[in-house]
């Protein structure tokens, strides 16, 4: 991207529908209730032939600092500085507020550029407000409507001339040299010995997810060493689910921020149920999912349910004990959440659970090992052959229960896919067997392979009868 741009205004003009008006996806909440943005967003725009990052901010108030409208009005300033141009934006419907022109007052000073934007300019009565604009001394305001997507030509030449005309708009491009690309992951397995290895240069992945209040946030801060997100006592802070990048030991980790998941008969207000939804879409974007537990009241039933939704989706999923600060006899707890685990999730059978404190830093590092542990199980192949002989050796232990006086035979075995790990079992009569055997082909899949605390799906299917087709001619 050539340059980076901060979207901010008082809460409510629109910053977040022109947010996603650039991005060309509802990547943020948008609702007629004021400050539903609270952390700054990050984003692709595109706009006409114009590439660049946007960043949307929460809704500038005058407060006092320790508040959580102070804390955001803070996000929203580092923004600011971060940012090489900044569009403020007002609302021409309503007109201006002391708000608009105190704001305006401390963009002129940030020394920035800016570009005055008068959205809802396609209101009745919005004239008004447009004019009055240019009262704020930031040059002309560029009217648009962010909802209908008028306007947005002109908005493109006043961001252009803004930032300093074409040649900085548009820098030249750098052509990137030819890497070489192994197709053979993409390909059937001809080989039945052949197993790929782990590839540890791909960007991971992780949703960091649980209940209100959990630490979510404070432990995304942690890692990036910084007050990148919103947190403080209150429950319920984090509404969009925020992505964030960082390097762990070389590799790329983007981590999304969730909102905290209650019980459904709980959530009833229509914010709070798309900030849910946005929560379960970072879940099925993720590849590994961080359930957040706190560990002073942890195994709620929420808790368990958020689990079991993790695994049902086939993600990876890492149980992450936080607050370990606040324990009073951490190696006693220790052992009753390991038995607890094992009781509790029996679907996740030896699914990891690392103690850390996202306020202290205790226990980051053992976390993360234990999120790319398990996305190293997700990813696992194993070959044809060793899984056939692992079957033959598995029913002479333990043979297929008889159904209606007929035994069943499992013939051959194969892995389909990873991520996660999903077998196919020719066998007779698939319909009969009891899910109890599968269950045992399951957890011996999990101890003999060494895969623990993933999904693991077993699909079966009638084995073709070589004879059919001599059958059928007569």
């Amino acid at each position: 991207m050539s340059f980076t741009v901060a979207i901010v205004g008082r809460p409510n003009v629109g910053k977040s529908t022109l947010f996603n008006r650039l991005v060309g996806k509802k990547l943020a909440l948008v609702d007629d209730t004021p400050g539903v943005t609270r952390d700054r967003r990050p984003g692709d725009a595109k706009l006409i032939d114009l590439r660049f990052t946007i960043i949307d901010t929460a809704g500038l108030e005058e407060v006092g600092p320790d508040t959580l409208e102070g804390r955001m009005r803070a996000q929203t300033e580092i923004a600011i500085g971060e940012a090489d141009l900044t569009l403020f934006v007002v609302d021409a419907k309503s007109g201006l507020t002391p708000l608009d022109k105190t704001f305006g007052e401390l963009l002129r000073r940030s020394g920035k550029p800016v570009v005055l934007v008068a959205n809802k300019s396609e209101a009745k009565g919005s004239d008004g407000g447009f004019y009055d604009a240019y009262t704020l001394g930031l040059g002309e305001p560029v009217p648009i409507s962010a909802e209908h997507g008028q306007g947005m030509i002109d908005l493109r030449d006043a961001i252009v001339e803004a930032i300093g005309g074409e040649d900085v708009a548009f820098p030249p491009e750098v052509d990137e040299p030819e890497t070489n690309v192994d197709l053979r992951g993409e390909l059937e397995f001809e080989d039945e010995d052949y197993e790929p290895e782990y590839d540890d240069s791909k960007p991971l992945r992780v949703a960091i997810i649980g209940r209100p209040n959990a630490g979510k946030s404070t432990l995304i801060n942690r890692f990036l060493g910084e007050d990148r997100l919103l947190t403080g006592p209150e429950a319920g802070i984090t509404r969009d689910s925020i992505s964030v990048e960082w390097d762990w030991r070389g590799r790329t980790i983007k981590m999304f921020d969730t909102a905290g998941m209650r019980k459904k008969a709980r959530v009833q207000e229509k914010l709070e149920k798309l900030s849910v939804a946005d929560a379960l879409r970072s879940i099925r974007f993720a590849e590994t999912v961080v359930i957040v537990f706190d560990s002073t009241i942890p195994f709620e039933k929420q808790d368990l349910q958020l689990v079991d939704l993790v695994i049902r989706e086939g993600r990876a999923a890492v149980l992450a004990f936080n607050k370990w600060d606040l324990v009073e006899y951490p190696q006693e707890v220790l052992a009753e959440l390991r038995e607890k685990t094992e009781r509790l999730l029996p679907q996740a059978r030896g699914i990891r659970a690392v103690p850390m404190s996202g306020q202290t830093g205790y226990g980051l590092d053992k976390l993360m090992q234990s999120i790319i542990e398990t996305d190293m199980v997700w990813n696992k192949r194993i070959s044809t052959a060793k899984l056939n002989r692992w079957l033959d050796g598995v029913q002479i232990q333990h043979p297929p229960p008889a159904v209606s006086g007929r035994r069943l035979k499992l013939k051959y075995m194969t892995q389909v896919k990873a991520r996660p790990p999903a077998f196919m079992i020719s066998c007779t009569r698939p319909d009969s067997v009891p899910e109890s055997y599968i269950r045992y082909l399951t957890n011996g899949l999990r101890a003999d392979f060494d895969m623990p605390g993933v999904p693991i799906r077993i699909h079966l299917r009638a084995a073709e009868n070589p004879f059919e087709s001599k059958r059928k001619r007569r």
